[in-house]
């Protein structure tokens, strides 16, 4: 019988081609077939592809075999690479065909996605596990967002098929899809495609494309900062370069100083430059950084802190929902889905904030630059309850100050240890919460160059309005929220708060505050001030550590302030308080945070032996500090937790 059909299949419909003809030679029918499609070998992945037009009266197919193999519809299977292979003359024709096999293969999947589920699709003679494939990828794209979502959900449950069925889905789901299946625990990873083959230019190299990418973004926009150290980057790369083809005559591949200076300053957004203008984020796209950092990416394994960085980009350009596109095309989704499978917590924590800025579909806060996610990194079916949000002091980060401890105070780190105590005790403890870990920059001098406006975003007043304003953008103030500072960071709390009282659009961030935790915050001063004043001509005290001072006018304001908040509004208070020492360099030896400095006067005060750096790193899940931190979150948030 004649039969027009499109499809492409696997090795063994080989094997189906020489049972499903009757009355020719097998020979004769594998030329027949032959003239229609052959095989494809390009780019390390073997395509063996069959086309169908019009065979007439060439062949007789055997029709129920068709109807079997209908949903078989594509696989690729990685190999070695080429050169491995020891394969040559891939011609141009070659890669013409692969690009019209994929054509095809594109069109046959919308095909099929027109189809209606209706009694004749039902009545396929196919494998169960085949058809509920198809069927399950046909429900995450359903007009109603619960059946997709619960489709996603369903999916990423598969561990059990085989490796051309995650190929073929990996290839037929779309982006929303994608995006799910990458923020589910455990998901396979084979549900992703490989990045696309990345374009080499001759006589280019790594320093030349990031030079080339800083120089083309707008400086119309931006502040006097961004403008300073984009110059500043792009002079000093250029001296860099100058130096090495002096020393040695040609560009290296890779500069890992200049990759930090031009990287971080400014296509990392990093600290000094939190805020991205849209406009940087579109130019960075056009030029084709999403693929320039997929190569550093590559490139610096060696590096954690760079690869941090880039993932800390992408989170920085999924805040625009416009790019998401881009960026899923690009091949970043299957490597951040790899990288939230990474033991280490920073790298983690960057790819769930990056992967939950592009899920619009469960996702509706935006968590900008500095804000990460602790838990739940994941999607979930439970709700969330209340969020927890911690806030490092002086010198600390939105990781390792919430260590257990600090490696050198660990004599035998047994399997009680971890490296962030809200991800992993609290979390567990308190499944239904979010926990939230804020970063922002902050240094003890200002030896270094700086920028014209930096004095004044490193104070007090400027960091509560930013980091209110990115906090607000998350979502805090939604749902009841307990906040948890160390030192300095205690103080922005105070003055988030006071903020907030007094803006109509912020007012519900108080509203639903309900309760503070304090680990050694410098109410009144802070003994490290004092001596950093002294010792101006030696250490140049930064702004951060100047509004320390013991007794400065602006502390004191702000502490009267903050107490009649407190009893207006009736929020808990738990503080606790260093009774050691602590260790600053070599060379110094205090207590940061004096006891009646770290006493607000308000609700429960606990003094404790440690240190100022351990008073927030508990030493044991079961420890006095853990658990009295635990009990008091737990009692603020008792009626939300319960419901």
């Amino acid at each position: 019988m004649s039969l027009t059909a499109r499809w492409i299949c696997s090795s063994r419909a080989l094997a189906w081609a020489g049972s499903a003809t009757k009355g020719y030679n097998r020979s004769r029918r594998v030329r027949k077939i032959g003239k229609y499609a052959g095989p494809v070998i390009v780019g390390g992945c073997i395509f063996i592809t069959y086309e169908i037009l019009a065979l007439g009266e060439n062949v007789t197919l055997d029709t129920q075999a068709v109807e079997q193999e209908k949903l078989k519809s594509y696989i690729y299977v990685y190999t070695i690479p080429l050169e491995q292979q020891g394969l040559e003359g891939i011609t141009s024709k070659a890669r013409k065909e692969l690009q019209r096999a994929v054509k095809r293969l594109v069109q046959a999947t919308a095909e099929m996605f027109s189809w209606p589920l209706d009694e004749q699709y039902m009545r396929l003679d196919v494998e169960d596990h085949e058809s509920g494939l198809w069927l399950l990828l046909k429900r995450t794209q359903s007009a109603v967002k619960p059946a997709r979502v619960q489709a996603v959900q369903e999916l990423a449950k598969k561990h059990h098929w085989h490796d051309y069925q995650y190929r073929t889905l990996a290839q037929a789901c779309d982006q929303k899809t994608s995006i799910g299946l990458a923020r589910s625990q455990d998901v396979d990873l084979r549900f992703f495609l490989r990045p696309p083959l990345q374009k080499v230019i001759e006589n280019s190299c790594i320093e030349d494309e990031l030079r080339y990418l800083l120089a083309s973004l707008p400086q119309s926009e931006v502040d006097q900062c961004v403008q300073y150290f984009t110059s500043l980057a792009l002079r000093e790369s250029n001296q860099s370069l100058a130096a090495q083809r002096e020393g040695h005559g040609e560009t290296s591949t890779v500069n890992s100083q200049m990759l930090r200076s031009v990287f971080q300053i400014k296509i990392g957004s990093n600290k000094k430059n939190e805020r991205q203008v849209p406009s940087h984020c579109d130019k960075i796209v056009m030029n084709g950084g999403l693929q320039l950092l997929q190569k550093i990416y590559q490139l610096r394994h060696d590096s954690q802190k760079i690869q941090r960085n880039i993932i800390r980009t992408i989170g920085n350009l999924a805040l625009h929902e416009h790019l998401h596109s881009a960026i899923a095309q690009s091949g970043w989704i299957g490597i951040l889905a790899e990288v939230m499978k990474s033991p280490h917590v920073i790298q983690a924590s960057h790819a769930a904030r990056a992967l939950a800025n592009l899920d619009r579909e469960t996702v509706e806060e935006k968590y900008e630059d500095g804000i990460y996610i602790l838990h739940p990194q994941f999607r979930t079916s439970q709700p969330i309850k209340a969020d927890v949000l911690f806030i490092h002091g002086l010198l600390g980060a939105a990781f390792k100050t919430w260590r257990q401890k600090d490696h050198s105070d660990m004599e035998n780190k047994d399997t009680n240890y971890t490296e962030c105590w809200p991800k992993t005790w609290l979390a567990a403890d308190c499944p239904r919460l979010r926990i939230l870990s804020v970063e922002y920059d902050s240094h003890l001098s200002d030896w270094r160059s700086k920028c014209p406006m930096e004095n004044e975003r490193k104070s007090l007043a400027y960091r509560g309005r930013e980091l209110l304003t990115k906090l607000k953008a998350a979502g805090v103030g939604d749902r009841p929220v307990v906040w948890v500072a160390h030192s300095m960071g205690g103080l922005l709390v105070k003055k988030m708060l006071l903020d907030a009282s007094e803006d109509p659009e912020m007012r519900s961030v108080v509203q639903n505050t309900q309760g503070i935790v304090f680990y050694s915050v410098p109410h009144s001063g802070s003994r490290l001030a004092e001596y950093s004043v002294g010792a101006r001509f030696l250490l140049f005290p930064s702004v951060e550590v100047k509004e320390l001072s013991k007794d400065s006018p602006a502390l004191r304001e702000l502490n009267n302030n903050f107490t009649k908040f407190i009893r207006e509004h009736e929020v808990n208070i738990l503080s606790f308080g260093e009774m050691l020492p602590t260790y600053i360099g070599s060379m110094i030896k205090l207590h940061v945070v004096p006891l009646n400095s770290a006493d607000l006067g308000i609700g429960d005060f606990i003094p404790l032996d440690v240190n100022h750096l351990n008073i927030c790193k508990p030493g044991s899940r079961d420890s006095f500090l853990y658990q009295r931190s635990l009990k008091f979150i737990k009692d603020a948030l008792a009626k939300e937790l319960k419901r």
